[in-house]
């Protein structure tokens, strides 16, 4: 009796993979075991060496100097803030109250003196105008006809009057020719009085209708846009409901100055025509000349202080009204509480990291680096005024602050 083949053990034996037991698979993948392990022996050979050496910073090399006398000179006696202010604005309204058709400005835009600024609703004024003109050309033609009148009396009267001196008529009749000829002089008089009156309406008819449109007083930038076309304007009004009381305002942006609270402890360290520094906190590396134009002579007492007017020697579209700006009254004649001019330095401004009066050096130690904190002057085209810190020819290092502090390791770069 014959035996059948199982189909599941013969799907078996043909899958069975016949091995060939002289072949040796660490030898084919040895090579590559050994690549791989040196790959990974060399980044952890870098990763070592960049760990264990320290940082270091590539800077140039700034050397201080000794301040020419003119900039050890101008070393401050006295430091405070402000704002830049106008002294010739205005917020241009109409004269009368009307409602606006045209507005002519925009924030920004400059104007020069009577230049249209806004326009009112003007047909009123116009019917006015011309009623007006209609009772002066009425008023001429009662005064043409007065003169008619009177004219055509004058003879008349003549010559009732060579009749009653040669008795010719009677009395009651001269009389009542000479009532008609006087009645006709005075309706003469009357009538050209009249032409005056209406010649003075007709004139503010005019007025009006002129007041109607909004013109600048003088020549400026326009800082604000009040008024929108639609909208009623009145110089009366106190800002009730919906009346706008001016059209914009009007900057001389010639006119700016500085305005300084000092306190009233130091103000004997401020004197008219005084040189002063000033620099604005949006620009606190741009120094202005400018100096004292006045001390007004009176006291705020509730803070203690007295306000100084402070002229602009330059005039900058940088300039602008309301920015808060640094005020350094600069001391000529060795006042109280000056720097000594012989302790000052100059410094290049890239190689002081500013904050206001102070600032951040870092002084070259061989291959360190210290940080130390100094007294700023006055900055210029030729540099940084360094008050206090510092003797000339001390080596700083320029290079990124953020990069720099005490202790930093850092190497020189070539020439």
């Amino acid at each position: 009796m014959t035996t059948a083949t199982d189909p599941r053990s013969t799907l078996l034996e043909q899958l069975r993979i016949e091995r060939d037991e002289s072949v040796d698979i660490r030898g084919r993948y040895w090579p590559w075991c050994l690549g791989i392990g040196s790959l990974v022996g060399g980044i952890a050979v870098a990763a070592w060496v960049l760990l264990t050496i320290p940082d270091t910073v590539l800077v140039n090399v700034a050397t201080a100097a000794v301040a020419s006398s003119e900039a050890a000179t101008r070393s401050s006696t006295l430091d405070a803030s402000g704002y830049v202010v106008a002294r010739r604005q205005a917020t241009v309204s109409s004269k009368i109250t009307g409602k606006v058709v045209e507005v002519a400005i925009e924030e920004g835009q400059r104007v020069a003196v009577n230049e249209i600024v806004a326009r009112l609703d003007d047909t009123n004024a116009r019917a006015q105008v011309a009623q007006a003109t209609a009772h002066r050309e009425q008023a001429v033609a009662s005064l043409e006809a007065a003169r008619v009148a009177f004219e055509n009396a004058a003879p008349t009267f003549e010559r009732n009057q060579e009749q009653y001196a040669r008795g010719i008529i009677s009395a009651q009749t001269f009389d009542t020719a000479k009532a008609s000829y006087d009645t006709a002089r005075t309706s003469l008089a009357v009538a050209a009085r009249a032409v005056d009156v209406a010649d003075a309406n007709l004139a503010l008819a005019q007025r009006n209708l002129d007041d109607t449109v909004v013109r600048a007083p003088f020549g400026g930038v326009v800082t604000v846009k009040a008024a929108q076309e639609g909208e009623m304007v009145s110089p009366v009004s106190a800002g009730g409901g919906f009346t706008r009381t001016g059209i914009g305002t009007i900057v001389d942006m010639q006119s700016l100055e500085v305005e300084v609270d000092v306190s009233e402890n130091f103000i004997n360290r401020v004197h008219a025509g005084q040189e002063v520094a000033v620099k604005l906190n949006a620009y606190p590396d741009w120094e202005i000349p400018a100096r004292v134009i006045a001390i007004i002579p009176t006291a705020d007492r509730a803070k203690a202080t007295v306000r100084v007017r402070v002229g602009l020697d330059e005039k900058d579209a940088r300039i602008l009204p309301e920015m808060g700006v640094r005020v350094a009254f600069l001391d000529e004649h060795g006042a109280p509480g000056a720097v000594p001019r012989n302790s000052a330095v100059l410094v290049p401004p890239d190689a002081v990291q500013s904050n206001g009066d102070t600032g951040v050096v870092y002084i070259i130690d061989e291959d360190t680096v210290e940080r130390r904190t100094v007294r700023l002057g006055t900055r210029s085209q030729n540099g940084q005024v360094v008050l206090s810190g510092l003797t000339p020819g001390t080596r700083l290092a320029v290079a990124d602050f953020a990069a720099l502090k005490d202790g930093s390791r850092i190497r020189i770069a070539a020439n």
